[in-house]
């Protein structure tokens, strides 16, 4: 795994200061991984990751170029091999055309975060399992090491990210149901874990009662963290990025224009400094402790990549080219989670979702299945779990007049994805109550 000083090394090698108005940039992508997959409480299979992605770049005159290549782990030979990759992208970028769009930072921001964790070994996951879910048809995937995010340039700009997280995602089955667990963090904890299992054996336990029927209609709703965070997820793909606003394809549309609001307590940020994204890009460009998104329930900024700054003559928050918030939070609420089911009264309890699409994007109308943990509630009383039912409402509606209120804690739901490498992504989110829910089959 990289170290600080691997940056510091590959930055003064590659990255010196150049008299011919170049700039060269160095972007590191690294994990240090530890993969587990489980069946029948039962570790199937074990995979460890060590990985380092290197994206070098030159630009100059409005032109750039860029490689991204895979290094060995030995410094001098990393330096040989990204030395004379430096060399031929200076001889082609001549060649390049000209990039209208191109936008490089006006000044240097070093930047430096370094959390370490308290990681289990793989040994101590295996036992965990083992000791806490004996007996139960537990499956699961278990992601667990450190990550690095690394910036240096020829201007003398040089960033560091490295976080220490562990993401457990599971399911307890039995009979032909399912409850899921989902325990991330940066500590590992054997109690923590198993009163997470805990909470899956009570929920599979209701599970169990026999299943009512619901006829489509508009109700009353519950929607746990996790179901909020899935929301808020879609919501992220083109909700909030200045590209999708100024081009009419955003589902926030509306709430740009001033056409439609949200709830007034409704209040979102991407929230870097309390995430675990870094707080830079591949380009250079650092971002903001926090960018307001939704102010009072109504639009406040649009995240802005360096190219969308530059294309509309707005200043660039640092976003990503895909605009994406990383670090999205939901405010809480007031709600008590010892109120929830006396709040819900007679309703829906919606543990998690599935099958997310726009059935009318400028509406922000979302169609999707309940899933998981999705039970009955009358008179304040959980009394059977149902079949998952397709839904069909729009978020502006939900959070709007629909909105009843939020919980006042909030759960911190991390990126799953491995796809090629670990994501660093996360959304915070309450839970939410909601009335006149759309179910349409």
């Amino acid at each position: 795994m990289i170290e600080r000083p691997v940056l510091d090394a590959l930055g003064d090698a590659l990255c010196a200061p150049r008299g011919d108005g170049s700039v060269v940039s160095l972007w590191l992508q690294a994990e240090a991984s530890d993969f587990q997959r489980f069946n029948h409480a039962k570790l199937r299979q074990a995979t460890h990751v060590e990985q380092c992605h290197a994206t070098l770049a030159v630009t100059a005159q409005g032109r750039r170029a860029e490689t991204t290549l895979t290094l060995a782990g030995r410094i001098d030979a990393d330096i040989a091999t990204l030395a004379a990759e430096r060399d031929r992208l200076l001889a082609l970028l001549h060649d390049v055309p000209e990039d209208p769009f191109l936008l490089l930072p006006d000044a240097v921001h070093p930047t430096s975060r370094d959390e370490r964790g308290t990681l289990p070994t793989p040994a101590q996951v295996v036992d965990a399992v083992a000791g806490h879910a004996a007996g139960e048809d537990f499956v699961a995937f278990v992601a667990s090491g450190p990550v690095v995010r690394a910036y240096a340039d020829s201007r003398g700009q040089r960033n560091w990210h490295r976080v220490e997280t562990f993401h457990v995602e599971g399911s307890l089955l039995r009979g032909g149901q399912a409850s899921k667990l989902v325990h991330a963090g940066t500590h590992w904890s054997d109690t923590a874990f198993a009163a997470r299992l805990d909470e899956a054996r009570a929920q599979l336990a209701l599970l169990g009662r026999p299943a009512a029927a619901l006829a489509p209609g508009a109700y009353r709703a519950y929607f746990a963290p996790a179901a909020v965070a899935e929301l808020l997820g879609l919501l992220s793909w083109n909700g909030f990025g200045l590209k999708a606003r100024r081009s009419g394809t955003s589902s926030l549309a509306r709430l740009a224009s001033g056409d439609a609001a949200f709830d007034a307590r409704v209040q979102m940020a991407e929230a870097t400094a309390d995430g675990i994204a870094p707080a830079f890009g591949a380009d250079g460009w650092t971002r903001p402790a926090r960018v307001e998104l939704v102010r009072d329930g109504r639009a406040a900024n649009a995240l802005a990549s360096p190219r969308s700054a530059r294309e509309f003559g707005v200043a660039s928050h640092g976003a990503s080219a895909a605009e994406l918030p990383e670090s999205l939070e939901l405010r809480a609420g007031t709600l008590a989670g010892r109120d929830l089911l006396a709040a819900l009264g007679d309703g829906l309890w919606i543990g998690h979702l599935w099958y997310l699409n726009y059935s009318d994007l400028h509406a922000c109308r979302m169609t999707g299945m309940t899933r998981y943990a999705c039970f009955v509630v009358r008179g304040g009383e959980i009394v059977a779990p149902f079949a998952p039912m397709r839904f069909d409402d729009s978020l502006l509606r939900l959070l709007g007049s629909g909105l009843l209120g939020l919980t006042a804690t909030r759960e911190r739901i991390v990126a799953a994805e491995t796809y090629e490498r670990r994501r660093l992504a996360s959304i915070t989110a309450p839970g939410a109550l909601v009335d006149g829910l759309q179910l349409t089959l």
